[in-house]
């Protein structure tokens, strides 16, 4: 079964509380937890003026393709309220596929590994942290 990392972030609500209840979810939905990162609190990075988010990542196994795992992280940001009305905007959660197992993948609706991951401290710390 593949390993798959998902970088988590949230800067509206109770955002600890959507990080966690996105885990939940994601597990309901095949995708199967094996250690969540600790949570940091970081700056925006792009987009408008914003809320500081809570960023984490979450190391998981699951049988959904890549394309699956995507639309399913959606299906989770829709169901935790997240509305896409501006680019790199607040968002209650965001769900990126940081790496899926050493499949390297470009497609316009997907690109592993995350193109702009190595370049983001709020991602590469939580992320060496769960790697092992």
């Amino acid at each position: 079964m593949p390993i798959v990392y998902l970088g988590l972030g949230s800067n509206l609500g109770d955002r600890a509380r959507n990080i966690h209840e996105a885990v939940r979810l994601l597990n309901e939905a095949g995708i199967m937890a094996i250690k969540l990162s600790s949570i940091i609190e970081t700056d925006p990075v792009g987009g408008p003026p914003q809320g500081l988010f809570l960023n984490a990542v979450l190391k998981a196994r699951t049988d959904l393709a890549p394309e699956a795992l995507l639309k399913t992280a959606h299906a989770v940001e829709a169901a935790l309220g997240r509305v896409r009305t501006v680019k790199d905007g607040p968002r209650t959660i965001d769900i990126d596929i940081l790496l899926y197992d050493d499949l390297t993948l470009n497609t316009p609706e997907l690109v592993i590994p995350h193109p702009r991951m190595k370049e983001r401290a709020f991602v590469m710390r939580p992320l060496n942290e769960v790697l092992n």
